[in-house]
């Protein structure tokens, strides 16, 4: 019996935590998908037949598919789960270029690849998908794409003039909140590049990632809005584009060790 729970959804991505219980050692009916899909197996082993290929994947082993690839599963030795990520055409040709994942692709999971995939994870339980949770998953993806297609040419990351340049206009478009800002996906399409290099370049130039960046600027607006003597911290949260009070609280807790309240009662000594 499998199920799936999602894990976080936008109109170019999808990520789910799939579950198979029980043992079932034929092998399912052929089964297709529409989008690019990279899965990584959590816990348990499990079989894949896909283009002739038979493969077994475990924690250590991971698996591309692509769009209308038939594909068929065993579960010989017990339930397996397992993040699935469907990946959109667009946000694919972006990371991977005009190459498509080959035949039958297996991956091995090193540890980086696992780091990736456990910040993804984390990242889904912050409730901010436009940011966190993009450019964990573009992260992940172009990690695990340049391994199996090469060198995907919108993945290179360089430091020069043209990249201070970009990261001048995605601070002022964040400062600004400028249209499209609000996600690292809409923030990209309105600059013409690649959500992949857009997060490799800003962290490569700042030394700070686009969502901490964007953090640090919404905290700074709430420093100011408690500062005012804002009392409503759900509204305060809600206004700056937070996913809940938790979020809020989680964030200011992380960036500056206290909690909104504990800030407020600084601010108004």
């Amino acid at each position: 019996m499998q199920s799936a729970a999602r894990i976080a959804e936008l109109p170019q991505f999808s990520a789910w935590a799939v579950t198979c219980a029980g043992e079932h050692a034929p092998w399912s009916d052929p089964e297709c998908h529409d989008d690019h899909r990279l899965v990584l197996v959590r816990a348990g082993r499990f079989m894949r037949r896909a283009d002739g290929v038979e493969s077994v994947l475990d924690r250590t082993t991971a698996y591309f598919g692509r769009p209308g690839q038939e594909e068929r599963f065993a579960h010989p030795v017990g339930g397996d789960v397992c993040t699935s990520i469907d990946i959109g055409a667009e946000l694919w040709h972006s990371i991977a270029g005009d190459k498509g994942a080959p035949p039958a692709t297996d991956l091995y999971v090193d540890a980086r690849v696992e780091l990736w995939h456990r910040r993804l994870l984390l990242a889904a339980g912050s409730g901010d998908v436009g940011f966190a949770v993009a450019e964990e998953l573009v992260g992940l993806v172009g990690e695990t794409v340049q391994r199996v297609v090469g060198d995907a040419g919108p993945a290179r990351t360089r430091s020069g003039p043209r990249s201070r340049a970009l990261v001048a206009t995605v601070r002022e478009a964040i400062l600004e909140d400028a249209p499209g800002s609000d996600g690292l996906i809409p923030l990209a399409d309105a600059l013409d590049v690649s959500p992949f290099l857009l997060s490799r370049t800003f962290t490569a130039v700042t030394g700070v990632s686009l969502t901490r960046y964007r953090n640090r600027v919404r905290l700074g607006r709430a420093l100011a809005r408690l500062e005012e003597g804002e009392r409503d911290l759900a509204f305060l949260a809600a206004d700056l584009g937070f996913a809940d009070q938790a979020h809020l609280t989680r964030t200011m807790r992380a960036h500056l060790g206290r909690t909104p309240g504990a800030v407020r009662a600084l601010l108004s000594a």
